[in-house]
């Protein structure tokens, strides 16, 4: 069952990948890239600022670096200790891929990284600030997925990578989302 699970993985990576051309091959390079990003960040932050008292804005700011790490080191455990080759150390698919970055990255993939903190982003700030953009949840899931795809189309993670990431991401960012609101609620009752 699980060896019929990852040959699926492989055959839909490599149709993914497959999709790409050199055309596309700049943009999702840039979009892959987590400093490009740094301007969406910093609009969130905004609106976060916003709608939040400077104490709670500090908050959820320690919530969110909080949520980031935590995110990020349980992805980590995860790679190290389920130790799936990424696609681009695969020697039985390296010549049937394609792989737009000069370097693979770190050896094992499952899941990524890139997807399990864009999805906690997406979920943490869309439900933050759902009260004044109620379609921004969407437009931040539909950011998220994007930046998990990426990572298929550069081919350095499986669609199972991706999408472990989306659903622990979702998870953790709910989860953190949660915590800030108890938080708040505390510190307004002091």
């Amino acid at each position: 069952m699980i060896e019929q699970l990852i040959e699926l993985d492989k055959a839909f990576f490599l149709f993914l990948n497959g999709l790409g051309n050199v055309y596309w091959d700049a943009f999702w390079m840039f979009y892959t890239a987590k400093l490009h990003w740094i301007p969406l960040y910093a609009v969130l932050g905004y609106l976060m600022y916003k709608r939040l008292n400077t104490k709670m804005f500090v908050l959820t700011l320690v919530v969110i670096v909080l949520m980031i790490s935590f995110t990020d080191q349980v992805t980590n455990l995860f790679k190290h200790g389920i130790r799936r080759l990424r696609p681009c150390h695969d020697a039985s698919l390296i010549d049937s891929m394609r792989l737009v970055k000069s370097w693979c990255g770190g050896q094992f993939g499952y899941f990524s990284g890139h997807a399990s903190n864009s999805m906690a982003v997406a979920i943490f700030t869309g439900l933050m600030l759902r009260d004044k953009y109620k379609y921004l949840i969407f437009i931040l899931i539909f950011w998220a997925i994007c930046m998990g795809y990426s990572r298929i189309y550069i081919g350095v993670h499986f669609p199972l990578d991706v999408f472990t990431g989306f659903i622990f991401g979702g998870i953790s960012g709910f989860a953190f989302y949660k915590l800030d609101t108890y938080l708040q609620s505390r510190f307004v009752l002091k």
